[in-house]
């Protein structure tokens, strides 16, 4: 079983959760989560930039990352992440190729 950084944009929080789950128990893989605000907490940059470190962290010790494209969108944040992936050989998994492939 490989283990995945799931990484989308937050407008998709709700959808990334039950993204995890369904890759969870449906197609075995093992999937590391965003931390999500859920309280919509004001967060200081610093607060920002660590949080931005340790998904980091949590790209670093999986197999790679499943990158949440709905309507094929992937903003910054993702980008950098997808770059961060790249950079240190990890897979990239596009929902929206994946569902494609399990149609």
């Amino acid at each position: 079983m490989k283990t995945y950084t799931i990484c989308g944009s937050m407008r998709f929080e709700k959808e990334m959760q039950k993204i995890a789950l369904e890759l969870e128990t449906k197609h075995s893989m093992n999937i590391i989560q965003c931390t999500y605000n859920v309280d919509f907490l004001s967060l200081s940059v610093t607060d920002i930039d660590m949080l931005e470190q340790m998904h980091c962290q949590k790209i670093d010790i999986s197999d790679g990352i499943y990158v949440v494209d709905i309507n094929g969108y992937i903003g910054q944040s993702v980008k950098n992440e997808i770059e961060y992936a790249q950079q240190n050989n990890k897979e990239i998994i596009y929902h929206s190729n994946f569902i494609k492939q399990r149609k």
